[in-house]
C-alpha cells in the first residue's frame, strides 16, 4: 500500500493506467475524424437552408473531459483506495511476523466489541500485507503459532476475556513462551499499572518493535460492601481523576416472590479530581440479607460488581443465661465475653425464650441454662432442625443438673456425667489443661491455639460409642471441650466450660471470637485472614464473568481456605460467591489493597487509542461514479445526435439525478420493513436507547409472537424494534414500552405521531418493570420517568382492570396478569359512568372500543422472552410455580392481542337477547 495523505492504495500499481489519459484525450479527439472539405457547385442551391438535425464534426471538450474522469475512476477504483488507512508508523510498518499481545482481563471487557474491531481491522491489514500472525492472552497464556491472518479472524468470536488480571507467574510464562524470532508486536493493553508489565515490555522489544494500543473510555471499579455504622458501606474508584461525576450503583437481589430486581438504587458522586467515592446505604436486615450483588450500572466488567456475603448479613443471635444477677461484678456476668465478642459483628437479642424463638433468630446461646420447659423444649427443637444453631456453655448449674444423665437430652450433643472436673485448683494436685491442636475434621482446624489458654474446671461427657465422631475440640489429655451434634438442618453445641472466665481462660483470649466465627454465630470479617480458613474447603456456587454477569459455578471444584483468600485469581480461583460448612465467603475482583491506576509507558513505546476513525473502501464508490457519467455520457450523445428532444433531454436529466442522489438499498430495506408490517400482524417495541432491554423486549415479543402463532389463528411476524423519531407507527397494532427512569423523552413531532396513533385505534402497553412497587408514584425512578413519558399524551381516565373487562376472557379466562412479578395493579381505559350490568350476563356493556393504553409493571417481556430454539432466557422463580407464572403471563399477552385485533367482540354478547327477540318478530 502506498499512501497519499489520508489515501491509501492497496494496488498502487495499476495507478499506472492514469499515464495512459492523455493517449486517451488524443484518441477521443479524432473519433470522428473530421470530413473532408470539397468544393461542389450544387451545393450553392443550398445555402440559406436550416436542418433541425445536426451532428457535431468534434466531440466536445466537456464530453471528452466526462469520459476521461469515468476512465480514471474506473483505474482509482480497481486500484484499492482506503480512506484514512493505518499508516506506516505502527503495526504496518515491514513485512515481517506480527504478535498480538492482549491483556484480556476483566478492565478489557468494558470496551471488547470496540477491542474486537480494532483487532478485526488489525487482521484484514495483516492480511493484505501477507503478514503472519499470532495471538498471546497474558491472562491465559498459550503456545505461540504464527499463521495466516484469515485462519485468526475465523477464531475471533471465541477470543473472549477473563475475570481476572495477568499476574506475574502468567507474566514469566507468556515470556517463557515467546519464539525465539524477529517479530513487531502489537499490545492491546487493559489501561491498568501492574509491575509485571516491565520485564514483558523489555522482552517484546528484544524481538521488534512494540506499539501499544489503549481504550480512551472512563473506567470505574466497586470495592466489596461492608457494614459499619448501620449502614452499608459501598467504595468506588475511578481511574483517573477528572470533573465532578454521578454514578448510579444498583443492588440486585430476590424480591418477596423470588424474582430477580433491583432492590434499590443510589448515586455516588466523585468530587473533581477525586478518584475515590463512598456511598453509604441504610437498609433494614431483611433487605440486606436479600441482596446477591452491587454493580456500577453501565460499567461492564466484573471489577464493577461487588458480591457480598455473610459479612454483610449479620446474624441475629439471641442470648440468654442461667443467672445473671450478680449486681456489681460485670465481668463474672455469664454473658459479658459473649456481648463482647458478638457485638462487633452480629444484632443481639434480649430476653426470655419466649420471646425470641418467634424473632427466628440465626443462633441462640444458653449460657449455664440447665432445664427448658416441655413447651420450651418442643419450639427450640423445632427451630434446630429447620437450620438454626443452639450454642451451649456449661457451668455449675449445668454440672449439678440431672440433665443429659441417664439418657442424652434431645438439645444436647453427649451425655453428661455427674458433677464436674476441677483441675490446677487450690484442692487439686494437678496443673490447668490446654487445647491440643485441633484435628482435620473439625471446624477450628488450622487455628492457632495460644499458650496462655487453659482449662481449669469443665463437665465431662459420659463415654458413649458417638462420643469420638462429635468432640470437634479436646483437651491434651483426650477429654473433649466442645463437642456437636447435627440436627435435621441445624446442629446443637457445647462448650464444656463457662462463657465467663470462671472455669477457663479461653473467653479472655481472641481463639474465643474465632471459634464462634468459625460455628457461624457471627458474622464473618469483611476481608479475613487467609490463616484463618486453613483446612477449610470452599465449594464454588456461583461465579463473576469478565463482563461483570453472574453465572452459575457448575462442576468447579473446591478450593482450600488458605487460598482462597490469599491466591491471586485465576482459572482454579474465579471471583465468585464460595460456601463452606457453615457460612458463604465471596471473592470479588477488586480488593482495598488492589492497586487500580493508569498504566505508564515509557517515552519511547508509541501508544495509539481505540478510537481512530475506520477504514473506509472507497472503490464502491468509485465505480458507482463511473457508471453514472457513462450513463451520463450516453445521454449527452443522443443529445448531441439529435436524437433527443429538449422533453426527452429534461427527463433523462432527471432520471440521472435522481440516480445520483438516491439511496436505494436503504430505501429498499425501509420499503421491505414497511411492507412487512402492513402485510403481516407485526408486534412492535419501542426502543429506549438501552441495548440489553431493547435486546430483552424483541426477545419477549417474538416469544409471544411464537405463543400466538401456535396456539391462535394469528401468525405474526418478526417484531421490530420503533424509533418514536422516524417510524412510521400505523403498521403496528400495539407497542410494547418499556419505562427506564434514564430513556430520552420524545420529541413534540414524535408525541403528535403517537397522539395520531392512539386516536386512530392503536395501543400502548406501558410497563415500568418495577413490580408496580411505587404504584406509579414519585418514589419510583420509573414512575417518575413514566409521568413525564405520558403527560403529552390524550390519554382517557383509567382504573385497574375491573374483573368484568374484556381483557379477562378475549382468548383465556384470566384473572391475574403476571409478568416476570406478579402484581394484580394493571391500568386500563374506565368504564363508562352508566355502565351497569344487565340482567342474565356475566359482565356490564362496557365501552366498545380498544383502550387506547395498558399500564402496568410486571416486566411481560422478560417473562415471554425466548431463544431461537424457544427456550426461557429469564428465570421466574422456582419450580412448578414459577412456570405457572410464566404460562399465566403468556395467556396475558395472548388476551392482549387478540383484544387489540378483534376489540370488545365479546362484549357484544349483551345485545343477543335484543337480537332474538327482534328475529322472533
Amino acid at each position: 500500500m502506498i499512501m497519499l495523505g489520508p489515501l491509501g492504495f492497496t494496488a498502487p500499481w495499476l495507478l499506472l493506467g492514469l499515464l495512459a489519459l492523455p493517449i486517451l484525450w488524443l484518441i477521443l479527439r479524432a473519433v470522428p475524424p473530421a470530413p473532408i472539405r470539397r468544393r461542389f457547385p450544387g451545393v450553392a442551391l443550398l445555402l440559406g437552408l436550416s436542418d433541425d438535425d445536426t451532428v457535431t464534426d468534434r466531440t466536445p471538450w466537456w464530453l471528452l473531459l466526462m469520459r476521461m474522469l469515468a476512465v480514471a475512476a474506473v483505474i482509482l477504483g480497481l486500484a484499492g483506495p482506503v480512506l484514512n488507512p493505518r499508516g506506516e508508523a505502527g503495526e504496518q510498518a515491514g513485512n515481517g511476523p506480527l504478535l498480538v499481545v492482549m491483556d484480556a482481563s476483566w478492565s478489557s471487557a468494558i470496551d471488547w466489541t470496540q477491542r474486537q474491531q480494532a483487532l478485526e481491522a488489525l487482521l484484514t491489514r495483516a492480511e493484505r500485507a501477507g503478514r503472519p500472525v499470532a495471538l498471546l492472552r497474558l491472562t491465559a497464556p498459550d503456545e505461540v503459532r504464527f499463521q495466516g491472518a484469515d485462519v485468526l479472524k475465523t477464531r475471533l468470536q471465541g477470543i473472549l476475556p477473563e475475570p481476572w488480571q495477568p499476574d506475574a507467574a502468567r507474566m514469566d510464562r507468556a515470556i517463557s513462551l515467546l519464539p525465539d524470532q524477529e517479530f513487531d508486536s502489537y499490545w492491546m493493553s487493559d489501561g491498568l499499572a501492574r509491575d509485571s508489565r516491565a520485564a514483558m515490555l523489555s522482552a517484546l522489544e528484544t524481538h521488534g518493535r512494540v506499539t501499544v494500543f489503549e481504550g480512551p473510555r472512563a473506567h470505574y471499579a466497586l470495592l466489596p460492601a461492608t457494614y459499619e455504622d448501620g449502614s452499608v458501606t459501598l467504595t468506588l474508584r475511578r481511574l483517573r481523576p477528572g470533573p465532578e461525576a454521578e454514578i448510579s450503583v444498583a443492588a440486585h437481589g430476590l424480591d418477596p416472590a423470588g424474582n430477580p430486581a433491583v432492590l434499590m438504587r443510589a448515586t455516588a458522586v466523585f468530587d473533581p479530581s477525586a478518584t475515590e467515592a463512598a456511598l453509604a446505604l441504610a437498609m433494614p436486615a431483611e433487605l440486606r440479607s436479600r441482596i446477591t450483588r452491587f454493580e456500577i450500572e453501565g460499567a461492564r466488567s466484573a471489577g464493577a460488581v461487588s458480591l457480598p456475603d455473610d459479612s454483610l448479613r449479620r446474624r441475629e443471635v439471641a442470648l440468654l443465661a442461667g443467672n445473671e444477677n450478680r449486681e456489681g461484678l460485670e465481668l463474672l456476668s455469664p454473658l459479658h465475653f459473649l456481648h463482647k465478642a458478638l457485638e462487633p459483628t452480629a444484632d443481639l437479642l434480649d430476653g426470655a425464650l419466649g420471646d425470641v424463638l418467634p424473632a427466628n433468630p440465626d443462633v441462640i446461646v444458653l449460657a449455664d441454662v440447665a432445664t427448658l420447659s416441655p413447651g420450651e423444649e418442643a419450639g427450640v427443637l423445632q427451630w434446630v432442625e429447620e437450620g438454626g444453631t443452639l450454642l451451649r456453655f456449661a457451668g455449675p448449674r449445668l454440672a449439678a443438673s440431672d440433665v443429659s444423665r441417664d439418657g442424652e437430652d434431645p438439645l444436647m450433643p453427649v451425655r453428661l456425667r455427674v458433677g464436674g472436673r476441677s483441675v490446677g485448683g487450690a484442692m487439686s494436685w494437678g496443673e490447668p489443661k490446654t487445647l491440643a491442636p485441633f484435628t482435620e475434621d473439625s471446624p477450628f482446624y488450622g487455628l492457632r491455639i495460644p499458650a496462655d489458654v487453659t482449662i481449669s474446671s469443665q463437665v465431662m461427657a459420659q463415654p458413649d460409642p458417638t462420643l469420638a465422631a462429635r468432640v470437634i475440640a479436646q483437651l491434651t489429655d483426650g477429654t473433649p471441650l466442645v463437642t456437636r451434634k447435627r440436627m435435621g438442618q441445624g446442629q446443637v453445641v457445647l462448650f464444656h466450660v463457662t462463657a465467663n472466665a470462671e472455669w477457663s481462660s479461653l473467653p479472655l483470649s481472641g481463639l474465643f471470637v474465632q471459634m464462634l466465627e468459625r460455628l457461624a454465630v457471627s458474622s464473618m470479617p469483611a476481608s479475613p485472614d487467609p490463616a484463618d480458613l486453613v483446612g477449610t474447603i470452599w465449594q464454588p456456587i456461583r461465579v463473576l464473568d469478565a463482563f461483570g454477569r453472574v453465572v452459575d459455578a457448575g462442576n468447579l471444584p473446591g478450593v482450600a481456605g488458605e487460598n482462597l483468600m490469599g491466591a491471586s485469581l485465576g482459572p482454579d480461583l474465579q471471583p465468585g460467591l464460595y460456601r463452606g460448612e457453615d457460612r458463604s465467603l465471596a471473592r470479588n475482583v477488586m480488593t482495598p489493597d488492589m492497586a487500580f491506576e493508569p498504566a505508564v509507558w515509557p517515552d519511547r513505546i508509541a501508544v495509539e487509542g481505540l478510537s481512530r476513525p475506520d477504514e473506509t473502501p472507497l472503490a464502491g464508490w468509485l465505480l458507482a461514479l463511473t457508471l453514472l457519467l457513462l450513463i451520463a455520457d450516453a445521454i449527452a450523445s443522443l443529445a448531441l445526435s439529435g436524437r433527443l428532444s429538449g422533453a426527452r433531454a429534461t427527463k433523462a436529466a432527471a432520471v440521472l439525478l435522481a440516480l445520483a442522489l438516491a439511496a436505494p438499498q436503504a430505501r429498499a430495506q425501509e420499503d421491505a420493513a414497511a411492507i412487512l408490517a402492513a402485510s403481516e400482524v407485526t408486534l412492535a417495541h419501542v426502543l429506549t436507547g438501552d441495548r440489553q432491554l431493547d435486546d430483552l423486549a424483541q426477545a419477549g415479543l417474538r416469544g409471544l409472537s411464537d405463543v400466538l402463532y401456535f396456539r391462535t389463528s394469528v401468525e405474526p411476524a418478526e417484531p421490530m424494534g420503533v424509533n418514536l423519531e422516524t417510524d412510521e407507527l400505523a403498521f403496528f397494532p400495539m407497542l410494547y414500552w418499556p419505562v427506564t427512569a434514564s430513556q430520552p423523552t420524545p420529541s413534540s413531532e414524535a408525541y403528535a405521531r403517537l397522539n395520531d396513533y392512539l386516536r386512530s385505534g392503536g395501543m400502548i402497553l406501558f410497563d415500568t418493570r418495577d413490580a408496580d412497587v411505587a404504584s406509579f408514584g414519585a418514589s419510583s425512578p420509573e414512575g417518575r420517568k413514566l409521568q413525564e413519558l405520558a403527560a403529552p399524551l390524550d390519554i382517557p381516565p383509567l382504573e385497574p382492570i375491573p374483573q368484568d373487562h374484556v381483557l379477562t376472557r378475549t382468548f383465556y379466562l384470566l384473572q391475574d396478569f403476571p409478568g416476570r412479578y406478579a402484581s394484580r395493579d394493571v391500568w386500563v381505559e374506565s368504564a363508562p359512568p352508566d355502565a351497569e350490568m344487565i340482567e342474565g350476563m356475566p359482565f356490564r356493556n362496557l365501552n366498545d372500543n380498544v383502550t387506547p393504553v395498558v399500564i402496568g409493571g410486571n416486566d411481560w417481556a422478560a417473562a415471554w422472552a425466548a431463544d431461537d430454539r424457544g427456550a426461557p432466557l429469564v428465570r421466574m422463580g422456582s419450580g412448578f410455580a414459577g412456570e405457572r407464572q410464566r404460562e399465566i403471563a403468556y395467556r396475558f399477552g395472548v388476551n392482549l392481542v387478540m383484544h387489540v385485533l378483534t376489540g370488545n367482540y365479546k362484549s357484544d354478547q349483551v345485545h343477543v337477547p335484543a337480537l332474538l327477540d327482534r328475529l322472533g318478530q
